[in-house]
């Protein structure tokens, strides 16, 4: 217990040094800046992604594809920490009145049309189908719904790198850029193997 409390500690004071020595800035974002926006929607974001990851890890025997899911999963569950506990940081809320994507003036897109809260994420039934599927068709189905994902990510991301006035969160949102069009590539070719493709 308290090796974990002792993590926990280590993880919100690394934190609190990267906010601190960001470029010299002290500012605390406003609750309808972009950094906050950016950090409630992409939190969100990753969840699905690391829930879809989870899911087609137990369908699949295929090492590499489950490689990949478990990369996506731990990769975006210690985005989506940090970004939450910059929130903590900064002392805003979770959640917002406001639609997703209202910090890149795409509060409009967010239809929210079976649980697709925004764009790229897959809607409730497609959630529920990729838990019926098992093998390749599991795999095929699941690198075609994560690149529509990392598509949508690397979108918000972007606005982001462009919006951002947190020079830590700028830098983390570039990351995000560069390393989900890499893991777009990488998917497509795992597509081609299995003779389909991205989703138009």
């Amino acid at each position: 217990m308290a090796v974990a409390v002792a993590g926990v500690l280590v993880a919100a004071g690394a934190i609190s040094y990267a906010v601190a020595e960001d470029d010299g800035s002290q500012e605390i974002p406003a609750a309808d800046s972009a950094d906050a926006g950016f950090a409630r929607d992409m939190a969100v974001h990753h969840q699905q992604a690391v829930e879809m990851s989870y899911i087609v890890r137990d369908r699949t025997d295929d090492e590499e594809v489950r490689r990949l899911a478990y990369d996506i999963a731990q990769t975006q569950a210690n985005q989506r920490g940090m970004l939450l506990g910059w929130l903590d940081l900064w002392g805003l809320p979770k959640v917002s009145a406001d639609p997703p994507m209202t910090w890149m003036g795409m509060g409009d897109m967010a239809s929210g049309k079976d649980g697709a809260l925004m764009p790229g994420m897959a809607t409730n039934s497609e959630m529920e189908k990729l838990n019926t599927l098992r093998g390749e068709q599991a795999e095929v189905f699941f690198l075609q719904l994560m690149t529509d994902h990392h598509e949508g990510g690397v979108h918000m991301a972007g606005g982001c790198a462009n919006r951002c006035a947190v020079g830590v969160e700028k830098r983390l949102a570039q990351g995000m850029v560069d390393g989900q069009r890499s893991e777009i590539q990488l998917m497509a070719g795992l597509l081609k193997e299995r003779g389909a493709k991205p989703r138009p």
